[in-house]
């Protein structure tokens, strides 16, 4: 695995492009270099946002920290734009998704980890940073990932308490970043282009939780 998370076709594709001749390959790399300058000029200009350990962005949430194998250090929305929140279910508990996101090896987390007992909500990875979550560098690059303790064939872990949790997390979200509450901006893994997922898949209400969002507003 990657920064893109699995592998798909969208992946196999630009893999296929890379291997496609030296020529392309070099032009490619350049143009990459370009611009990865140009999103770095943070690092080395004295502007890097402050940071304390153990800080969150969401009152209330638990710092739980994802392997930094698993993500990548920025300084958003300074480099990147933030405009889209994506919504996943790991199929896995809670807290073994805590522990794969804290495993090196795993190559991929989340912003946030919602418990669905009790809506309790883990920060593993600073709004500020890109998180390897959705499988597609732009989108990682411009949204905030979301797991929900469940498995998509499983609706009863889509309790009130995790609904209504992560309603208010995402409002906060939207707020801080000028995002639309709309089904544009706040989609589903399974929406993220070049990617083949389920989650949060068939059982979650999309139109229930949209309408917790604006409430929460």
């Amino acid at each position: 695995m990657s920064e893109h998370g699995n592998v798909t076709r969208g992946d196999l594709r630009r893999r296929a492009l890379l291997l496609g001749g030296t020529a392309g390959a070099v032009g490619l790399a350049g143009y990459a270099a370009r611009d990865g300058l140009s999103q770095w000029w943070w690092r080395y200009s004295g502007s890097e946002t402050p940071r304390e350990e153990g800080e969150v962005d969401h009152p209330g949430a638990e710092w739980v920290p994802a392997s930094s194998a698993n993500y990548r250090r920025a300084s958003r929305p300074r480099d990147y734009a933030v405009d889209r929140v994506v919504v996943h279910m790991p199929e896995a508990t809670y807290d073994i998704t805590l522990r794969v996101f804290q495993d090196p090896g795993h190559q991929a987390a989340a912003h946030y980890v919602v418990r669905s007992q009790d809506g309790h909500v883990a920060q593993m990875v600073r709004e500020l940073d890109v998180a390897f979550q959705a499988g597609n560098r732009s989108f990682n690059e411009r949204s905030i990932g979301i797991e929900h303790e469940g498995w998509v064939d499983e609706p009863d872990y889509l309790t009130d308490a995790m609904y209504e949790s992560s309603a208010r997390l995402v409002a906060g979200i939207c707020r801080r970043y000028g995002i639309p509450v709309d089904r544009e901006h706040i989609v589903g893994h399974n929406e993220v282009p070049d990617v083949v997922r389920t989650c949060p898949g068939p059982h979650w209400d999309w139109d229930r939780y949209i309408e917790l969002v604006r409430g929460v507003s």
